[in-house]
């Protein structure tokens, strides 16, 4: 499956109970920043369990053209040769970061301090997304960029050569743009101090001290504060990536709605700034054990065993949202299956995703039977209950992968087929996700199989 070829149509059917383990890939914010500091740092990074989705595998190719040696030894094992702080080379071309905002985010980031440029471009959504948001605070370390209307990609990134230290408060809810500020503040002399209101994934603070880094959270009244001294000797460590929530998701949720399944999930992530999605689905009735708890590569996980169960809406706390920002799309289809009324609120955030995934999810509800009302900054779903969905349309997925996978999940309980007109965006973030759904007994095809 390619992220960036002719579009791939699939179908998902109503069938037989999802039954067996589901081996999620790695998960995909840690594999980045296990590429992207390991490329900072001096000696070699080895890496077991990363996820080798393409939007992965783009940041890797990235760290290649500043100047680091990537090298893949095997399935999810790969050894890093850093530059250290400070020591990127100038690309020689231009750099395709595909689908990923992340990728492209946190490479701007990680190059803006150093007194280098940088073309960055990506596929037709990433153009889209707005880049303002990471190169407005770049900008006050001395860094300048120059790129299409609207802050948007392609954009070449000129570092700042003689950086100063920032402090920063996020506008936004957004580990993203905390997380290119904290990249950049490695290059600044002095401290470079990050403050968000609202707590948002904390793998990059959690990476940056596992690598060496001298950084410290505290919480105040004025919110989350981060600090960074600038200018450290990062080390190159073994990094053990864990398996991905935002991807176990969907097996997850499928086996909530499909009658009669039963699922083993193992090794997922329990970080508490990603578990926002276990939380909501637990408290609408979903029958879902934690077991085995335990911690590798310094991340929180437990083995998810998931059950079909009975479902409520609920309204989701609007404060929960940073922690699962990701998931709602495939919420909104559990929600469907649930009865009652679940409220989302809170997730703006959602519309300047890969696409504005508000309203993809609402219309193709809607297409499948499901009534939806939204604004701005909500999605409320009026669920129909357990096997209630009519199901029959496509759907359009907007070259969103996470889009394309929540409308596949609504097929395998829906009353009729539902199709989507591209799934070959799937392969940035899950590529296996195919198999591992077949391999549970899910009637996932290709248009044409």
């Amino acid at each position: 499956m390619s992220g960036h070829g002719e579009p791939i149509g699939m179908i998902a059917r109503k069938g037989a109970p999802l039954r067996g383990t589901a081996e999620v890939p790695g998960d995909k914010s840690i594999s980045h920043r296990a590429l992207i500091l390991g490329a900072l740092s001096v000696g070699r990074t080895e890496v077991t369990g990363l996820l080798e989705g393409q939007d992965v595998l783009d940041t890797a190719k990235a760290m290649r053209a500043f100047g680091a040696t990537v090298e893949r030894l095997g399935p999810g094992h790969w050894v890093i040769d850093g530059v250290g702080v400070g020591g990127f080379a100038e690309p020689s071309d231009i750099i395709d970061c595909g689908n990923s905002g992340t990728g492209v985010r946190l490479i701007m980031g990680a190059m803006a301090t150093s007194p280098i440029s940088a073309t960055f471009t990506g596929d037709a959504s990433l153009r889209k997304r707005p880049m303002g948001r990471v190169t407005e605070p770049l900008a006050l370390f001395g860094t300048r960029a120059v790129g299409r209307q609207g802050g948007r990609l392609p954009m070449t990134i000129v570092g700042a050569a003689e950086p100063v230290p920032v402090r920063y408060t996020v506008p936004m809810p957004s580990a993203q743009v905390k997380s290119a500020v904290l990249l950049a503040g490695l290059n600044a002399p002095g401290q470079t101090v990050v403050i968000e209101r609202e707590a948002t994934r904390d793998h990059t603070e959690r990476m940056l001290r596992g690598f060496g880094a001298d950084l410290t959270v505290e919480e105040t009244p004025e919110g989350r504060v981060i600090t960074l001294q600038g200018q450290p000797e990062l080390t190159g460590q073994r990094v053990a990536v864990p398996r991905d929530p935002s991807s176990a998701a969907f097996p997850v949720c499928a086996a909530l709605i499909v009658p009669g399944s039963d699922i083993l999930v193992p090794g997922v992530s329990q970080n508490p700034t990603r578990n926002g999605l276990f939380a909501t689905l637990v408290e609408m009735g979903a029958e879902i054990a934690f077991e085995n708890p335990r911690e590798e590569g310094g991340e929180p996980v437990a083995d998810l065993r998931v059950r079909h169960s009975a479902l409520t809406g609920i309204a989701v706390p609007p404060e929960r949202a940073a922690s699962m920002i990701d998931e709602y799309p495939v919420l909104a289809v559990v929600a469907a299956f649930a009865t009652g009324t679940t409220v989302m609120r809170g997730v703006k955030e959602l519309r300047v995703k890969e696409s504005d995934r508000i309203d993809a999810m609402a219309r193709g509800l809607e297409a499948c039977g499901v009534r939806v009302e939204e604004d701005q900054d909500t999605l409320i779903v009026h669920g129909l209950g357990p096997e209630g969905v009519p199901g029959g349309a496509t759907c359009a997925t907007h070259i969103d992968h996470r889009i394309a996978m929540s409308f596949l999940v609504l097929g395998l309980a829906a009353q009729r087929p539902v199709a989507v007109d591209d799934g070959s965006p799937i392969a940035t973030s899950f590529p296996v996700f195919e198999d591992l759904m077949r391999g549970l007994g899910a009637d996932i095809l290709r248009t044409g199989e």
